[in-house]
């Protein structure tokens, strides 16, 4: 889906930071429970936006390393996009709920808040699952586990992990920000968030008032060289476990930015492997269709990006391709005329029609920057912060969208794309006038940030 996606809070409680995790790279956090306040109740609450669909993956996993017996997790599941959600004894009793729905929109922050309360005589009150704010009532399996049964969210003799399933794989592809346990209560998710009142769109609140419990936690990824730290006053801190500052980002349930559209298709014989929370990119080598943004350029207001070239392979001649791209919403395999491209070997390509434009380029670590001003109709480039010059063109009554691409058979590369939420480390750190998003160059007066508060603001 192409679509503005995720939660906007132009004022009151914002969520400054979150995680992104890469399930090539093995993402996680853990941390071995200590002892809990009441094993038969507990609380999570937490924001998610994903990266891949189609695999099994954990947003949480408590389990012991080395046995599979016994353990509480929540995860998409491969095949179907659905979210499953267990606590199982290793015997005999477990509380389990399987949603309905699916969870395929990469674009949007979604909230998952599980409410448990064994000691309840009502088996289906035991376990409610709420996302963004609403309760779930569909679900295609269901357990109601016994009456004061001790769960395992908080077992002294477990790990938990965030990202991870714990004793295999099944690590999480995507973003996780405001990642809350409460130990001992099973709460309302009205003590985490509400609707808006203009938008009706479910928003975080301030959790600080909170009492979280013995092994509660709530991480904030505020300190990008402790990614771990726990902000509830317990000391709960967690094991980082391949993450890095570069992993911490701006990109939240309160400010969604956009990144590549991984559901794109490449072509019929290849495909674009997506990494980084989709930010990264490495294009087939059996050419095909560019990966495009997942947030459309608006046809009013001053937009800036920045793409790096990370590495290629064989002639790149006129084959790195860097601009816009008009595609029609009802097939997106196939774009019309629209192009507006800088290309590497000192060109330009305008709908179709080439012509002369700037340096060339296309070495390693090169940075290409777009401002884009949908006032004027016009799209300038810097090679490495120099201008190259501004491109004019008619505005196109279908919906453009940030692109890069290669289009020969014999040629390969990898990009990676800076909405203002860089996947790559920045050497100066520059933000646009509302002081949103990190960039190696200077913004453009009055040019911002692709995400939804500038996109409410100004698109």
């Amino acid at each position: 889906m192409l679509i503005v996606g995720g939660n906007q809070s132009a004022s009151g409680y914002d969520v400054d930071n979150g995680l992104r995790f890469n399930d090539g790279s093995s993402d996680n956090l853990s941390r071995a429970n200590g002892t809990p306040t009441d094993r038969k109740k507990y609380t999570f609450n937490g924001w998610v936006k994903r990266s891949h669909l189609g695999t099994r993956q954990r947003v949480y996993g408590v389990i012991n390393p080395s046995s599979t017996a016994a353990y509480a997790f929540a995860e998409f599941e491969s095949s179907t996009d659905t979210l499953h959600i267990d606590d199982f004894d290793g015997s005999s009793t477990r509380i389990t709920r399987t949603l309905r729905r699916k969870f395929r929109d990469i674009t949007a922050w979604y909230n998952i808040h599980v409410q448990v309360d064994t000691t309840l005589s009502t088996g289906s009150d035991r376990m409610k699952v709420f996302i963004n704010g609403v309760q779930e009532t569909e679900f295609s399996h269901t357990n109601d586990g016994s009456q004061n049964y001790d769960t395992c969210f908080f077992n002294s003799s477990k790990t938990f992990h965030i990202g991870r399933a714990g004793h295999t794989s099944f690590y999480f592809d995507g973003y996780q920000c405001q990642t809350i346990a409460i130990d001992g209560q099973a709460l309302d998710p009205d003590n985490f968030g509400e609707f808006d009142a203009d938008s009706g769109i479910w928003k975080p609140i301030n959790p600080s008032g909170l009492t979280f419990g013995n092994d509660g936690f709530w991480m904030e990824y505020k300190d990008s060289s402790n990614l771990g730290l726990d902000s509830s006053g317990n000391g709960n801190n967690f094991t980082v476990n391949n993450l890095t500052s570069i992993d911490q980002t701006t990109d939240t349930c309160t400010n969604n930015y956009s990144t590549y559209n991984s559901l794109q298709p490449a072509s019929t014989s290849g495909s674009n492997t997506f990494k980084n929370g989709n930010c990264t990119v490495t294009t087939p080598t059996s050419g095909g269709h560019a990966p495009v943004s997942t947030f459309r350029i608006p046809k009013t207001g001053k937009w800036y990006w920045e793409v790096r070239i990370d590495t290629t392979s064989g002639n790149i001649s006129d084959n790195l391709r860097i601009g816009m791209q008009v595609f029609d919403s009802n097939n997106l395999t196939n774009p019309t005329l629209g192009d507006i491209r800088y290309i590497s070997n000192a060109t330009k390509n305008v709908d179709g029609s080439n012509s002369s434009y700037g340096a060339s380029y296309g070495s390693n670590n090169d940075i290409i920057s777009v401002a884009v001003d949908s006032d004027n109709n016009t799209v300038e480039f810097f090679k490495n912060g120099s201008s190259q010059g501004s491109i004019s063109y008619t505005q196109n009554d279908l919906d453009y969208f940030a692109v890069t691409s290669e289009a020969s058979s014999s040629v390969t590369a990898t990009y990676s794309i800076n909405f203002g939420n860089p996947p790559f480390s920045i050497s100066s750190g520059n933000s646009d006038s509302e002081g949103y998003g990190n960039f190696e160059y200077a913004v453009p007066s009055e040019f911002f940030a692709l995400n939804t508060k500038n996109l409410a603001e100004y698109g």
